[in-house]
């Protein structure tokens, strides 16, 4: 290693091998010196990196000015152990070392990875350090994997990879009516094994009906292990995103662009750079003759239409006479919207297991000329009573949304309340996806935990959202259960600008554009149960209008913008009564806003892409168990500068679930965890490095969640004292971690 740590003192790797020595054979600090040589060996193959930075890279400034400063430490620390140290500077010492190791850490988990985004003298991107994983984003523009194989799409298939292999060809549009199964079929096409080796970068997205670029390139940079850049312009999106396709071409890449409106060519355009071995794959209803060449999705042959349907609605009805039953079969697809195949699904399921008569009055009830909105409707009919509220819930969520199973649930005990386990209402989610009203995606585990279902996406097609969204509009608009606000600008909805009586709605959503300022007008929402937030802008001032909301349970705040938004305006907050819940999405936020806030009824808080800044830790003069008496839940994930646990957590003595996942900065819980005696689920980031000894004395723990806890080496030695509660210890490739003897005792252990 050459000089590359501008003060001279670090000429080859020979120092942090002397330093690893000489912290391994210290003896007054134990285990604290051995965490501190661990630390250290991390950072020898990462030089060979470093040094291939010089000359692109200020060493005297910024990330790397850190590691210098903090290297120095470390050889200052080691240099007194060695000399010996008096009882007096014991402490002071310790302290300061395990600083140093947090600092490293920090440093070999993220710092270096981030090096790679800063600019060259030419503009470009720095290479990426690909032999280590990044700890950002993933999946963002991954293709989706297809549910189910529809029939009659094998034909539609080889004719669109024929496309794919022609030289000429650069962009493709594949154009059809909705329902036709254009996502389908694109997900079959991706997954192809021929088209995977054609392609080794294939990425994915659901455009909305104003896409954003520069959105739409962070995702790109976060799914390819690159930092999200920040961008004041389109300009610059688009010359990060040819600079960023320069890097990966040599494999061939694909582009996705699934649902794409009217109006979007130019933003298509942008992505046609010449690249070779570089194709653009468009789905829409709409062609785009500028851009490139269409393939026109026709809906399904007759046979594949009827074997579809037969498929679906196994198993049939009894019938003893079969061309009559042939007839009803044929009445049947007759009315399904021109054998499309999403009317199919839908009327097939509603069909399943039924009887011969309920087929005849399903038959005769439709009517010629529907649109295909009402072609769904018999299956939405057909619906209990509690299905039907909760199907059209589904509409107050933007376009192509993946929600959260637990941003739903959440919604529906507090409006719905027939039960306090979100057992019951995942029960509803299952029952409106196996009439194929919505679909339920996994994101890896298969088992879910009751109350805990992050590992679940909820999606809806166009077509059904729009059904829910029309079903609600049936109502009136100051009687309406639900009332959905769309705000282009600053520009409200006239008929509500000038509205002067009370809107009784339960559920309100809001969505705003990124050229929105804060410009609230005033709304009289007294029955207010749930409110959903959805903003673009980096700046954003809750409206004063939510003080009134005096029945207000449920509050999420989910920012789809380029950059983490900026939420102010928190005190009109403290005046809700009956507020539960309350969700941040990719938001900025301060952790002391919301103790300070007082909010007695408070149950839950989730924070999911936040950020916090900087973090204090002194002492403030809130007594937590009195600001937040009733708080149970904390939720916090891919926070990313999120390094330390706030300090008041471990007095939020009601709390039962804990859940601080994928932040990768953080290594270690709080020592004082063990005031949560109430604690039943502790879930934490695959970046800890120790369970503190206290964990052991969370009598009330049942369930222990440390998959993927790579540097994890071992559990609290005394953890058998949780033997009266503990059922399940989740460990997944905790392949370091070693168990203590005291896991014996644990009698009630079902799982681990």
């Amino acid at each position: 290693m050459s000089v590359w740590l501008g003060r001279g003192f670090l000429s080859n790797s020979n120092l942090l091998e002397t330093l690893i020595f000489a912290a391994k054979i210290s003896t007054d600090f134990k285990p604290l010196s051995e965490d501190l040589a661990s630390t250290l060996e991390r950072l020898i193959p990462l030089s060979e990196e470093i040094e291939s930075f010089q000359g692109k890279l200020d060493f005297a400034y910024g990330d790397l000015k850190e590691l210098v400063d903090t290297l120095f430490r470390a050889r200052e620390v080691v240099n007194t152990c060695i000399e010996g140290v008096s009882w007096f500077q014991k402490p002071i010492l310790t302290r300061e070392i395990q600083r140093i190791v947090n600092d490293m850490l920090k440093f070999s988990r993220t710092e270096l990875h981030f090096l790679q985004f800063r600019t060259l003298d030419d503009g470009g991107l720095c290479k990426r350090i690909d032999c280590f994983s990044v700890p950002v984003y993933t999946d963002l523009c991954s293709v989706p994997l297809p549910d189910k194989d529809l029939l009659g799409f094998d034909y539609p298939l080889m004719e669109l990879k024929k496309k794919l292999r022609d030289d000429s060809v650069g962009c493709l549009v594949v154009c059809a009516p909705p329902g036709c199964g254009k996502t389908t079929l694109v997900a079959q096409l991706c997954h192809d094994q021929e088209i995977k080796g054609m392609f080794k970068h294939i990425f994915y997205w659901v455009t909305s009906r104003t896409p954003n670029l520069r959105v739409m390139v962070q995702h790109l940079l976060l799914h390819n292990g690159f930092k999200d850049l920040t961008f004041t312009n389109d300009s610059q999106a688009a010359n990060c995103l040819r600079k960023l396709l320069e890097e990966l071409k040599g494999n061939g890449i694909l582009l996705v662009f699934d649902d794409v409106f009217a109006g979007a060519e130019s933003l298509l355009k942008t992505f046609q750079i010449n690249l070779q071995d570089y194709k653009i794959l468009v789905t829409s209803q709409f062609e785009f003759p500028s851009f490139g060449p269409t393939y026109h999705l026709k809906p399904l042959e007759h046979q594949d239409a009827k074997n579809l349907l037969i498929q679906l609605a196994s198993p049939l009805p009894h019938h003893t006479n079969p061309y009559e039953f042939e007839d009803l079969l044929q009445k049947t697809l007759k009315r399904c919207n021109g054998l499309l195949p999403l009317v199919i699904e839908v009327v097939g399921v509603s069909l399943k297991g039924r009887g011969l008569h309920l087929w005849k009055d399903q038959v005769e009830s439709w009517s010629e000329g529907k649109t295909i909105l009402e072609r769904p409707q018999p299956s939405f009919n057909a619906l209990e009573p509690h299905l039907k509220e909760c199907f059209m819930d589904m509409g107050s969520f933007l376009e192509d949304q993946k929600i959260r199973a637990s941003v739903i649930i959440d919604l529906w005990v507090e409006l719905y309340g027939t039960s306090s386990s979100s057992i019951v209402y995942m029960k509803y989610l299952n029952d409106l996806a196996s009439q194929n009203l919505l679909k339920l995606i996994p994101l890896g585990r298969s088992e879910q935990e009751d109350g805990f279902y992050n590992g679940l996406l909820v999606t809806q097609h166009d077509v059904l959202r729009e059904l829910a969204i029309h079903q609600s509009r049936l109502e009136s608009i100051l009687e309406t259960k639900r009332l959905k606000l769309e705000i282009i600008k600053n520009k409200f909805p006239e008929l509500y600008s000038n509205l002067r009586q009370p809107i009784n709605a339960r559920l309100l959503s809001i969505a705003t554009d990124n050229l929105f300022s804060s410009s609230w007008i005033q709304m009289d929402c007294p029955n207010v149960e749930v409110l959903i937030l959805n903003l673009s802008s980096s700046d954003y001032a809750l409206p004063s209008f939510i003080a009134g909301m005096k029945k207000l349970k449920v509050l999420t705040i989910a920012n789809h913008g380029v950059s983490l938004a900026k939420i102010t305006n928190f005190s009109c907050l403290s005046s809700l009564p009956n507020l539960k819940r309350i969700r941040f999405e990719k938001a900025s936020v301060t952790l002391l806003d919301l103790p300070q806030l007082r909010l007695g009824s408070l149950e839950k808080i989730s924070f999911v892409m936040c950020s916090f800044g900087e973090v204090f830790y002194d002492c403030v003069d809130v007594d937590i168990s009195k600001a937040l008496p009733s708080l149970q839940e904390i939720e916090i994930d891919y926070c990313y500068d999120l390094d330390e646990v706030p300090y008041w957590i471990s007095q939020v003595v009601s709390l039962k679930k804990l859940s601080v996942t994928n932040c990768y900065k953080l290594s270690r819980l709080p020592n004082d965890i063990d005031n949560l005696s109430k604690l039943e689920r502790l879930a934490s980031c695959f970046n800890l490095c120790e369970l503190p000894e206290t964990t052991s004395e969370l009598r009330n723990l049942r369930f222990l969640d440390i998959s993927h806890c790579t540097g994890l080496r071992k559990l609290p030695l005394e953890i058998g004292k949780l033997q009266k509660k503990l059922k399940k210890i989740s460990m997944s490739k905790c392949w370091r971690c070693e168990l203590p003897g005291s896991v014996v005792n644990l009698e009630n252990l079902e799982q681990i």
